[in-house]
């Protein structure tokens, strides 16, 4: 499976924690220009390793209870689960292989 898929309240435990294989959640808004920045890198790495992991977004102006749930004080702040669990988070825009380092620690 390659490309973000979008993640909201109704269907994030489908999606997160039920996995069977990491997940990036990448909490975000429709004006964060940094979110901005960040999109088309999580779209590369998404395509590049889509058959490992999943790679979702959840908007925090649509989806306030998962923000909250999270302890989302900040955006994009990206966690990473595995096995159901926060494994690790990282908060801001990060280059692309510090994301990818952290994707490959949960393989």
């Amino acid at each position: 499976m390659s490309g973000v898929l979008t993640a909201n309240n109704a269907n994030f435990d489908e999606m997160v924690v039920k996995a069977e294989r990491p997940v990036l959640v990448d909490f975000w808004a429709e004006w964060c220009g940094p979110c901005k920045v960040l999109g088309p890198v999580l779209e590369e790495i998404a395509t590049e390793m889509g058959d490992k992991v999943t790679i979702v977004k959840v908007n925090v102006d649509e989806n306030g209870e998962l923000a909250q749930h999270y302890g989302i004080r900040g955006i994009p702040t990206m966690i990473f689960f595995n096995s159901g669990e926060a494994a690790k988070t990282l908060v801001g825009v990060q280059p692309k292989n510090e994301i990818v380092k952290s994707l490959e620690e949960l393989l």
